[in-house]
């Protein structure tokens, strides 16, 4: 975080100085902004958020015994002795976490106007599928030309877009930011720390269904990023979605469009998978002269084009050229755990660990992936769990997976959990048969089957919602723990 003093944080926060910071308001402030009294925080700032199991205002005085120099609490917190701790005392300390990394920003954004500022650029990126892996090909494309903040992992929520704010200095030139929601508002409330120069919408899926109330609704939630933007910013649409370039009419600037549609801003042609399932293809920059450049990902999926071509979109909207683009793109790897991670084992078997989240768009594209991955000579399996907040439609949606590994022909579907028997269900219906797809009851059961059944050559696709707990058997899989 930029240095700023106890007396600037209460300010930008609406906080009241407690402990030292309050006979010492010129307390500088200069190190991390940290959640987890685990995490580096010297210097820094140490915020008491509570939680369901766990509060972090019990852990403020392991944080300041481990350098943190001010907390950000809702109530007192005390040291060992019983001193007050250096703190900023809030009504709302999530809220207050928003707010500082709103005001960090704006003096961020004044200093980047000035003679050798950075000229910084914020890029914020939303859609039901694909965000995570858009943002790391995007940070990655930024990162060659300049000084880059992005998310780890996937911070997108209302803690962990501030969070990755805080983490920008004055050399930052781009920060790219992930902006998930999972209900009306969620948008507004991101956007409103962290106005996006640039705003990627993907693609409006079904995803969190259960939040909005139907997938017209998530349409209406998506495009509050657009309407979002600065004054003068960019909207960067998919053209192949209607929902998404339908939200043209809200930009209040330039828009930029992606996709396979002839007429699409950045375009792509003659895309091919290789026998490891990655792509190659043409990227097209319509602009007042077409121009092309060739691409290859190192990315395992059909469907990781279309994120590709969002994040070269948003680069060249930021002021990269076309073969910066291009040679980045297909320099990129995949950054974040269990999306897409491909793992050749010693002993010949081949892991598909893409269990940080599902819903249908994602289920289908890694299925057909996997198909893809295991051809006609190897067998695959496709370990599947419940894809969660879809609402009234979860039983339907699983039938559908169920349906569409049958007519993939994939080799064994393992279906884990009860909230998941609808994938089984929807097999059984579509003419599976025999030992093709079986029911676990929990995943301790669906490890000790796979156990039992994996062989050299196998392909073994594990996918479900992170909360459905697949991402266990994906670090086992990858770690060769199960033979």
């Amino acid at each position: 975080m930029i240095a700023l003093t106890a007396a600037e944080i209460a300010a930008a926060t609406g906080g009241v100085l407690r402990g030292a910071a309050a006979t010492e308001p010129a307390l500088v402030v200069s190190g991390p902004v940290v959640v987890d009294s685990r995490d580096d925080v010297t210097g820094g700032l140490f915020v008491a958020l509570p939680g369901e199991n766990v509060d972090g205002h019990d852990y403020a005085s392991v944080a300041v015994a481990g350098g943190a120099a001010l907390v950000l609490a809702a109530r007192d917190v005390v040291g060992a002795g019983g001193d007050v701790l250096p703190s900023v005392v809030v009504a709302d300390v999530e809220k207050a976490l928003g707010d500082l990394a709103r005001v960090v920003l704006e003096r961020l954004r004044e200093a980047a106007l000035e003679p050798g500022g950075s000229d910084l650029r914020v890029v914020g990126i939303t859609g039901s599928v694909g965000k995570t892996t858009t943002k790391d090909l995007l940070a990655q494309l930024c990162g060659s030309v300049g000084p880059t903040i992005a998310p780890v992992r996937s911070f997108n929520n209302e803690i962990g877009l501030p969070l990755t704010v805080l983490r920008a200095d004055e050399s930052t030139r781009f920060l790219v930011l992930e902006m998930g929601a999972s209900g009306p508002g969620h948008l507004t409330y991101l956007t409103d720390i962290a106005p996006p120069d640039v705003a990627v919408v993907l693609i409006v899926g079904h995803a969190h269904l259960g939040g909005f109330g139907g997938i017209d609704a998530v349409a209406v939630a998506k495009a509050e990023i657009v309407q979002g933007l600065v004054a003068d910013g960019v909207a960067v649409l998919n053209a192949d979605d209607p929902r998404v370039s339908a939200m043209a009419s809200l930009a209040p600037g330039d828009v930029v469009t992606f996709g396979a549609a002839p007429d699409a801003t950045v375009g792509v042609r003659d895309v091919r998978l290789d026998r490891a399932g990655r792509a190659t293809f043409t990227l097209v920059q319509r602009a007042e002269a077409e121009r092309t450049a060739e691409v290859s990902l190192r990315l395992v999926g059909e469907h990781h084009v279309h994120n590709a071509l969002g994040a070269a979109a948003a680069a060249l909207a930021v002021g990269l050229d076309l073969d910066q683009v291009a040679a980045g793109l297909s320099a990129a790897d995949a950054l974040s755990p269990h999306r897409m991670h491909v793992v050749d084992r010693p002993d010949g078997v081949t892991v598909v660990d893409d269990s940080y989240n599902a819903n249908p768009d994602s289920m289908r594209a890694a299925l057909k992936a996997l198909a893809v991955l295991a051809g006609r000579d190897r067998r695959s399996i496709a370990v599947l769990g419940e894809m969660l907040e879809l609402g009234p439609d979860a039983r339907e949606a699983h039938d559908a997976i169920g349906r569409l590994c049958v007519r993939l022909n994939i080799g064994l579907t393992i279906v884990v959990g009860e909230g998941a028997r609808g994938i089984r269900d929807g097999a059984n219906h579509e003419g599976s048969w025999g030992d093709e797809v079986v029911l676990a009851d929990d995943l301790t059961v669906a490890t000790a089957f796979l156990e039992s059944e994996l062989r050299p050559g196998d392909v073994v696709l594990v996918k479900s919602s992170y909360g459905a707990g697949l991402w266990k058997l994906g670090d086992t899989l990858v770690e060769g723990g199960v033979r």
